[in-house]
């Protein structure tokens, strides 16, 4: 069981890493257009969680996502046990991929946003995004288990562009994401 919650810490600290970094550096390569940071940010958002669902599906599952554990152990596709654990490593490796994106851009480790993210628009958008990122993942174990990771990826990427919350579909990426002050803050 360490195996696997040190693997959703270390999967869910290189997501955000990845989110906060790709901002970061998107944002510092387009010249003031937030359309390209976005698409940085997007991409290689979409393209590590393929890869993290690839290294780390095996061990845990490659869940990296408070809302997949509940939903996947409330199934009993893992030992309810299991849940509070996945989540505490994920919230924890969530808040530690921000502190490292943080560090190799060489911000302060820690900052709280003050990027505004309000109202029943960003809330019907995150309903969307958590929603379809649900059915995704469910839909593919079913009936397409080895495209889980490819099609999770390239929901995620482009949930970013159809929904008005750019697709946080994650508590512990939410949560984490209000901790820098950077083009991915909110």
């Amino acid at each position: 069981m360490l195996r696997k919650i040190i693997s959703e810490g270390l999967g869910t600290l290189f997501l955000l890493a990845t989110v906060v970094g790709s901002g970061m550096m998107g944002e510092r390569l387009a010249g003031g257009n937030v359309g390209i940071a976005l698409l940085a940010n997007s991409v290689a958002t979409g393209a590590m969680l393929v890869v993290l669902i690839l290294v780390f599906g095996n061990i845990s599952g490659g869940h990296f996502n408070p809302a997949v554990t509940l939903i996947l152990g409330l199934q009993n596709r893992m030992p309810r046990a299991q849940i509070f654990f996945y989540i505490l490593s994920q919230f924890f490796g969530a808040i530690a991929g921000v502190g490292l994106a943080h560090a190799m851009f060489g911000e302060p480790i820690l900052m709280v946003s003050v990027h505004p993210r309000e109202g029943y628009s960003q809330l019907l958008g995150e309903f969307i995004a958590t929603f379809g990122l649900l059915l995704t993942i469910l839909a593919c174990i079913k009936h397409r288990p080895g495209a889980v990771a490819a099609a999770v990826g390239l929901y995620i990427l482009a949930a970013f562009w159809f929904t008005s919350s750019t697709s946080f579909a994650n508590p512990a990426v939410t949560l984490a994401r209000g901790l820098t002050n950077t083009f991915s803050g909110i």
